[in-house]
């Protein structure tokens, strides 16, 4: 990969464009979160048209399309040409489908995708197939700004903590029904996935540090749990201040792609009974690297208890 070389002032404080991407750019956040525009998505985009949309989504952490035509074979051939797409398994090779019918499933917790494995996905891509009328919108959060604004005591703290990050949870905070618990982790959590991660990871493109945290980590190393419940309170406020988000509201057909090296988002559960579809699909990513070179480590993979 070639790195990305951004000036401080940029990246933590103004949302700007590279004036040396070729793109249509237009900041929709101030710190984070880009349109797009003028770019039809498909399996057969020429790879600098590719390449610059890589780029910009290392830079801003997340990318939005509007009106895109791609239906599912096109979604797939599309990831595959932006790097390694990951097996979503089902009926479909790359893409898992998000359906509030069917699953009943929205992640409105504050997460970074699958950090409990020992390489998180690099990027994510997520098409809205049908939107509720009002409602449903998702949130992202600059991990990199929000490392930058920390009090220079807790950034030291942050540069020298790991944590540990894992695949099951009460999954009644996400469903909000204890019922569907057991049902809920045999489908989406099938093992038990554990990992180590530093909570100051360097990015491996652009070079910028950022806060690994986010719902799958439930503490630190060497931390008890109490400790890390408060300390891990504290980066996540600063990780979620409204200055270091951006909110889209979906309409049908629309795409956003995020960096995952360097970003949370949740979605908001706002929609009641109407239907949101949406079709999902990962990059295989890198062990994250903390600041004094050392990575991350799985601790765990074993198949979930009955």
């Amino acid at each position: 990969m070639t790195k990305i070389d951004l000036a401080e002032s940029e990246t933590t404080y103004v949302n700007m464009p590279d004036p040396a991407n070729p793109l249509d750019i237009a900041p929709v956040g101030g710190r984070i979160g880009v349109e797009i525009r003028g770019v039809a998505l498909s399996g057969d985009m020429d790879s600098d048209t590719i390449a610059a949309i890589r780029a910009a989504t290392a830079r801003h952490k997340v990318v939005f399309f509007r009106n895109q035509q791609l239906d599912d074979e096109g979604q797939q051939a599309l990831v595959a040409r932006m790097g390694s797409a990951i097996a979503a398994g089902g009926g479909s090779h790359f893409l898992y489908e998000l359906n509030s019918a069917s699953d009943g499933y929205a992640a409105d917790i504050w997460h970074t995708d699958q950090t409990y494995m020992p390489a998180p996905p690099d990027m994510t891509m997520l098409r809205a197939v049908v939107s509720p009328a009002a409602g449903g919108d998702t949130l992202w959060a600059n991990t990199a700004t929000a490392y930058t604004d920390l009090p220079t005591p807790l950034k030291a703290l942050a540069d020298n903590l790991w944590g540990i990050h894992k695949s099951t949870f009460d999954s009644s905070e996400v469903t909000g029904n204890v019922s569907e618990d057991k049902e809920w982790k045999e489908t989406y959590r099938p093992k038990v996935y554990e990992s180590e991660h530093p909570v100051v990871r360097v990015h491996p493109e652009t070079g910028e540090r950022a806060l690994l945290t986010g719902f799958y980590m439930q503490r630190f190393a060497g931390f008890s749990g109490s400790d890390s419940r408060h300390l891990i309170a504290i980066l996540q406020d600063h990780i979620t201040r409204p200055e270091n988000t951006v909110r889209w509201r979906w309409q049908p057909g629309d795409v956003a792609i995020w960096d995952n090296r360097a970003s949370q988002h949740r979605a908001i559960v706002d929609f009641g009974s109407q239907l949101r579809v949406m079709k999902r699909a990962t990059l295989a990513g890198s062990v994250p690297v903390g600041i004094d070179g050392r990575q991350g480590r799985a601790l765990k993979l074993e198949p979930q208890a009955a």
